[in-house]
């Protein structure tokens, strides 16, 4: 490796996803374990706002022109962010993934946050060994969820609205008492599919809607706490689904906590079925 180089940027753009997707690729074959990059979410975000470098969020390690090494933060708000990675198997056990971490670390003593997730397939022996050298702190796991696309969802309340976030309800959305909702959530109403589901022109729920590669995720899918156990919950997820599928995606995810039983229940109900599960681990400042 005579011509190394490491490289760092705030956000991606479509030459570093496809270098970054060209690695995922070679990762996932060999290894036959999932990762959880966020690199289609990343890119949009690339798209939209653009590189100033105010931050660091992406660290990539290149032999010549070939992208072998990769760690990425992801940082939703929250107290916490988010850490993946990964080295080309025949690249591995040469440090590059430690000299990468390093430099995660440096920069996530530079901000405010408090805690820093490392994430791993809870199958990749070498993902979680890595990880358990770093911090035993055990966080907590999700499922990765896929749908039975030969299911159907049928739609149960007539008194619904469910429709696409506009900008006046941002004010709205910032003032209810939504759970997990944060300054990042907010901001990204305008540019991201958020939805909302109304009773009364009382926004009582929200979700985010994407596709990407003909793929659709479900995310952040909340009804506020005095509306809950009346069955609007199933609904929002029903319509959820069923816009998707208006836009004639292949497939539709979503990620649950392991120990949110209700909601893990609801997306068992709906016909989503669990595909993987990924541990987190903390490190705290």
């Amino acid at each position: 490796m005579n011509n190394s180089f490491i490289k760092l940027k705030e956000r991606t753009d479509k030459s570093d996803f496809n270098d970054i997707n060209n690695l995922n690729n070679a990762c996932i074959d060999y290894d036959k374990i999932h990762l959880k990059l966020e690199i289609d979410y990343k890119l949009s975000n690339g798209e939209k706002y653009g590189n100033n470098m105010n931050k660091i969020n992406e660290f990539m390690f290149y032999d010549d022109n070939k992208l072998v090494g990769y760690a990425g933060i992801c940082d939703f708000g929250g107290d916490e962010i988010e850490v993946n990675g990964m080295v080309h198997p025949e690249y591995r056990r040469r440090g590059i993934f430690t000299r990468l971490f390093s430099l995660v670390k440096d920069e996530f003593n530079k901000r405010d946050s408090k805690g820093m997730l490392l994430l791993s397939d809870n199958n990749s022996i070498g993902g979680i060994s890595f990880i358990k050298r770093i911090t035993d702190d055990y966080h907590h796991s999700e499922y990765d969820m896929n749908l039975d696309m030969d299911v159907i969802h049928k739609e149960n309340f007539d008194n619904l609205v469910f429709r696409k976030a506009a900008k006046e309800d941002i004010t709205k959305i910032a003032g209810e008492n939504f759970e997990f909702i944060n300054d990042n959530d907010i901001d990204g109403i305008l540019f991201d599919s958020t939805y909302v589901l109304e009773t009364g022109n009382v926004i009582i729920g929200r979700v985010r809607l994407e596709i990407v590669d003909n793929i659709g995720g479900i995310y952040g899918l909340e009804i506020l706490p005095e509306y809950r156990g009346k069955g609007y919950g199933r609904e929002l997820l029903i319509r959820s689904i069923n816009k998707l599928k208006e836009s004639k995606v292949n497939a539709i995810n979503l990620q649950v906590e392991t120990k949110n039983n209700n909601a893990l229940n609801l997306y068992k109900s709906c016909g989503f079925k669990v595909n993987y599960t990924m541990d987190y681990y903390i490190l705290k400042k």
